[in-house]
């Protein structure tokens, strides 16, 4: 998968992230048009919004929406903090650092949770992670694979310490585990899909074992939320629409994502079962109280405590001022 979620990157990203800022800043000279902008990267979460474009989604419920494509997903997170987009596709964690500065920013709705598209491949000899001791682990150090592994120990009874992790790219980690230099490896699909297929390795753990812990949003300005709220309400009623076609349609939905990152449909559709669409109601439990399982509320220690012990943020996030969920409720009702 092309670079996305926590970045996927090595150390650092975050501060990079607030560092351009201040440059991207400089940058935002003309007011901005009528129409809500919105970052999108390459995600299926994320891509799935030209679905509700191309169906005409976003014109039934009355929400003038230009969606902006980046490659680059760093910089899509800049030009939201800068104010130069209205909203972005973007990652809990990777929200918490702007958050930790006090930049007004509010999460308005959960698009996914990777359910599986996340892994830990492993060579067949090992059965279970009291083999994995002392094996070597390929991964991004710093990313979200460092991040699915340290969780993925825990919940086992591990710490990345019993391991031998081996920093590398993801397509190099992937590359590395194939050709035997390493035990095990976290990736991402296609890399999975790859390694399975070929026989080489197969799923340890997967990020379907993290329920809530991997979630997708649209984050919205402060100011935008107030300005343009109507059309950030069409937003939200338009996803439903387009959940409710990726699951009735899912080779025509696959077909049109699939385009928009130039890849055939067949290809596209290896994405499509590890990741979890939100509905209203999965909405509603992600954007609700701590103690629900998808909670983004009950997650988010978990993610500042890994983002903080590895220097990723400074400052603490005020998370309970982060969510918005009136825009949720005003799509929902009758």
């Amino acid at each position: 998968m092309p670079q996305s979620f926590f970045e996927r990157v090595s150390a650092g990203v975050v501060s990079s992230i607030l560092a351009g800022v201040v440059a991207a800043s400089a940058l935002v000279a003309t007011p901005a048009r009528a129409e809500v902008k919105v970052g999108v990267s390459d995600w299926p979460g994320w891509v799935a919004w030209y679905v509700a474009e191309q169906k005409g989604f976003f014109k039934k419920h009355g929400a003038d929406v230009k969606l902006v494509w980046f490659a680059n997903y760093t910089d899509s997170i800049s030009a939201l903090s800068a104010g130069q987009l209205d909203a972005n596709s973007q990652t809990w964690s990777d929200t918490m650092g702007p958050l930790a500065k006090g930049l007004p920013l509010k999460v308005v709705l959960v698009n996914d949770n990777s359910a599986g598209n996340d892994a830990l491949v492993v060579n067949p000899k090992i059965k279970s992670f009291k083999d994995l001791k002392g094996k070597s682990v390929a991964l991004e150090q710093y990313s979200v694979s460092h991040f699915v592994l340290v969780n993925a120990l825990a919940k086992n009874g591990m710490k990345v310490s019993d391991i031998k992790l081996v920093n590398l790219a993801a397509g190099d980690a992937a590359a590395a585990f194939m050709s035997g230099r390493v035990d095990a490896a976290v990736v991402w699909n296609p890399w999975i899909h790859q390694i399975e297929s070929s026989g080489k390795g197969k799923a340890l753990f997967t990020s379907k074992d993290l329920p809530g812990l991997i979630p997708d949003l649209l984050v919205a300005q402060d100011k935008a939320i107030k300005a343009k709220r109507k059309d950030l309400v069409g937003m939200v009623k338009a996803w439903f629409d387009t959940v409710a076609f990726i699951q009735a349609k899912p080779d025509e939905a696959a077909a049109i994502m699939a385009k928009v990152v130039s890849l055939k449909p067949d290809e596209y559709k290896v994405f499509l079962p590890g990741t979890r669409f939100f509905d209203a109601k999965l909405n509603q439990e992600a954007m609700g109280p701590s103690t629900q399982p998808l909670s983004l509320l009950g997650v988010a220690p978990t993610v500042v405590k890994f983002l903080s012990e590895n220097k990723l943020i400074e400052g603490t996030p005020d998370v309970s001022k982060a969510i918005d969920t009136t825009l949720l409720a005003d799509a929902l009702k009758k």
